[in-house]
């Protein structure tokens, strides 16, 4: 398939005609069209398409009707119907009134054809730079970001679930690519074991009995994986559903003392974060954030938040859904500086913050990460009895520590605390303590023991919490605020917390189109001069507030 469309795209008069006619007063694409012309360049994609072979459908359209769709929610389907059938999509596509459409086929093509080449950015990056160029977006203002959970387009499972469905779909697999060779392997009674759909509804209910059918569906799959390794075809072992097969049963099952395959414990299989849930999507992962649980992935989204321009989406980054905010924190700053649209206040809530983090954005991005950080969690800070760490003269260079009683440290030990980072531990003398008239409010123990940051992660700490007790930081921070009113628009009209494909590197390609498609909102908005939407408050707020003035 040869990419021949052309370079440039002339709206036909008689598309033109009917659409003036049909939404005198504008309409959101017709307002998109004339203001930024095609959008998209058929040049951006040349290197996704081979020199020759049939003609490819213009990849400029299909760019823009994939986020079209999404900005309307529709299936690829009724995206096509839409094509076909809507004067104003027409007209914002540049196609004649008599044009027949595209095959649905052809949106799932274009979407496998990015995701081949690496290319999937251009959906986003390429509106970005057209507003930039426009003035409607610059560098060096404020942004903002925020997280939500997305759900994998997969059932949530357990563990016994797993298994069955893991043996299940293998099964079906083999019968499509090897049918005689796994007839070979199988027996009569898994027909009635495997064909029916794993459902909790219909396994055992008590706890022995539950593990006696896993150790039998592992008996099963065992009794797969030996055969695969005696006698099979070498190909048979690169079928993806073998091998997630022979990954889920190293998972869940280990050998017992009698050589025998044993059901492991909830206590023995592997972390949240390397679990695979479901054999349909094994980059899906089970998470949970306060009373929320889900199994599946989390889009991460940064957008400027300068009062006089539009509020754009600058950065997307989707990940595994046990990943945490501050591990992307750095991605979205080095992301940013690679496009030169770093800001100079980055406005985050406590999830994307941490000692390090404040310093490194600092030095090697210049951006103010702008935040509460988390509280000094120990005894003395919570209940505001004896002495906490903030009461104690540091000498970075003698490297000791001088309690508020003038008692001097004896030991100062770098070490890494239990998320992984540096800190140091600095002890007390149990002579000291022991004599002293604090020791009771100071520590429990026999002597004090304090725990710092590093001494520029220290300081960052320090002035951070500082800044978080005045009132200018309320009123800063207030402006993050607004992200969530983002995610609520990317949930409502874009359905952004349901991924549509399967596997990570299609729905962060979910996400690209949806953060373009609300880019488009937005910018049609201003264009519109339709002002922002405020907060919404319930009536009975509404009725008080009133009151009040």
């Amino acid at each position: 398939m040869s990419l021949n469309g052309p370079v440039i795209y002339i709206v036909p008069e008689d598309t033109e005609q009917v659409a003036k006619a049909a939404f005198p007063k504008g309409n959101r694409y017709l307002r998109l069209r004339d203001t930024f012309g095609a959008l998209f360049a058929n040049a951006e994609f040349h290197a996704l398409f081979p020199r020759e072979g049939r003609p490819a459908y213009d990849p400029a359209r299909l760019a823009l009707i994939t986020i079209m769709q999404f900005m309307e929610r529709l299936s690829d389907e009724q995206a096509a119907d839409a094509v076909r059938g809507r004067i104003d999509w027409k007209y914002m596509l540049a196609l004649p009134l008599t044009d027949p459409g595209l095959d649905p086929s052809v949106l799932s093509e274009f979407r496998t054809r990015l995701l081949a080449g690496q290319a999937e950015h251009l959906l986003f990056e390429t509106l970005l730079s057209q507003f930039r160029a426009a003035g409607l977006l610059r560098a060096r203002g404020r942004q903002r970001s925020d997280s939500t959970h997305v759900l994998a387009a997969v059932r949530a499972l357990n563990r016994l679930e797993c298994v069955g469905t893991t043996l299940r779909h293998a099964l079906n697999s083999l019968a499509v690519v090897a049918p005689d060779w796994v007839l070979g392997i199988s027996s009569a009674e898994w027909l009635d074991r495997y064909e029916p759909r794993m459902e909790d509804s219909r396994l055992p209910e008590s706890k022995a009995e539950r593990v006696a059918q896993a150790t039998l569906i592992g008996a099963d799959g065992l009794r797969v994986l030996q055969a695969l390794d005696a006698a099979a075809p070498p190909w048979l072992r690169t079928i993806p559903a073998l091998q997630t097969l022979r990954r889920v049963w190293l998972q869940n099952y280990t050998w017992a003392a009698d050589a025998t395959l044993r059901w492991r414990t909830n206590d023995e299989i592997p972390p949240a974060g390397q679990f695979v849930g479901s054999p349909y999507d094994v980059e899906a992962r089970y998470s949970q954030k306060r009373t929320t649980s889900w199994v599946g992935y989390k889009i991460h989204l940064t957008e400027s938040c300068d009062a006089d321009l539009p509020h754009l989406i600058t950065n997307v980054a989707t990940t595994p859904a046990t990943t945490s905010d501050d591990a992307v924190t750095a991605t979205i700053h080095e992301s940013l500086k690679v496009r030169d649209l770093l800001p100079s206040v980055h406005l985050a809530d406590t999830g994307f913050i941490d000692a390090e983090l404040l310093v490194e954005s600092e030095k090697r991005y210049q951006v103010d990460l702008y935040g509460p950080v988390r509280g000094d969690y120990h005894r003395q800070a919570r209940e505001g009895q004896g002495f906490a760490s903030h009461d104690f003269q540091i000498d970075w260079a003698a490297q000791h520590a001088t309690c508020p009683a003038g008692a001097q440290s004896i030991n100062w030990t770098p070490a890494m605390d239990n998320r992984t980072q540096s800190v140091i531990k600095i002890k007390f003398s149990t002579r000291d303590c022991g004599r002293c008239a604090h020791h009771a409010q100071c520590t429990d123990a026999t002597r004090r023991t304090i725990t710092v940051r590093p001494q520029e992660q220290h300081a960052a700490l320090v002035a951070a919490r500082a800044r978080q007790a005045n009132a200018e930081f309320k009123r800063t921070y207030a402006g993050r605020a607004g992200i969530e009113g983002t995610i609520s628009q990317a949930v409502r009209r874009c359905d952004v917390r349901h991924a549509r494909y399967i596997g990570e590197a299609k729905t962060g390609l979910q996400h690209l189109a949806v953060a373009a498609a609300i880019n488009l909102v937005r910018i049609s908005d201003w264009l519109a001069e339709r002002p922002r939407a405020t907060t919404r408050h319930s009536a009975f707020a509404r009725l008080y507030r009133q009151a009040a003035a």
